[in-house]
């Protein structure tokens, strides 16, 4: 199995017969490269990081790396991926605000429910180089509810907060953000380093997924 910066190098070097921007191109290649890593390092199916089947995955390919399908069909077989009931929660909070229809906008709904479940910041967990590029992968694709987070809420926060409010729970106490004692771990900095980076530079960028959904604490 090659490695996740291994996977992505090959994702983005080659010359693209694509006509998606070399941004979002990117973004799919980090988190692709990232979630096939993981898998790999904890034993399980190609597909458990990604949440999305092998179909799904080299429609996708076609779409952003035509040039590539055929090694992601090596790297991906075939396989179903299970959706618990709050991932799906997490789905449909993503689909209802999210800026288009297309093929990457179910395909990054889908990735990012499945990616919320990883233990680190939400932009390390999709393999992005910092929080800004969250914040612009956000605002292209799901710019509805990138306007809601007008306080720049940790997003891992903001969408759970996001699915109780649609079952009607709520994860706080405090009346206002400004009064709660966990203000900190719901607005703070998100500091550290890409977890691509961290394997570029001779690190494991792999963490076992958890294998349920809990709210995070990022």
């Amino acid at each position: 199995m090659l490695t996740a910066e291994e996977v992505y190098g090959t994702l983005m070097g080659a010359p693209s017969a694509s006509s998606c921007d070399a941004f979002d191109r990117h973004a799919v290649a980090a988190i692709v490269s990232l979630a096939l890593a993981e898998a790999e390092a904890a034993g399980m199916p190609p597909c458990a990081g990604l949440g999305l089947g092998r179909a799904d995955l080299l429609a996708l390919a076609e779409e952003l790396f035509p040039e590539r399908v055929g090694l992601l069909g090596t790297l991906v077989p075939a396989g179903e991926v299970e959706v618990d009931e709050e991932e799906r929660n997490v789905r449909d909070i993503l689909s209802l605000y999210a800026s288009g229809a297309g093929r990457i906008q179910r395909a990054l709904i889908a990735l990012i429910a499945r990616r919320v479940r990883a233990p680190h910041h939400l932009w390390q967990d999709l393999g992005l180089r910092n929080r800004g590029e969250l914040s612009e992968l956000m605002g292209r694709h799901f710019a509805p509810l990138a306007r809601k987070n007008s306080h720049d809420m940790k997003w891992k926060k903001f969408l759970y907060r996001m699915v109780c409010g649609t079952e009607g729970f709520t994860l706080c106490t405090a009346p206002v953000c400004s009064d709660c004692e966990d203000f900190a771990n719901c607005f703070g900095a998100e500091d550290g380093e890409s977890r691509l980076a961290v394997a570029r530079n001779g690190g494991s960028a792999a963490a076992p997924a958890p294998a349920a959904i809990h709210a995070p604490d990022r």
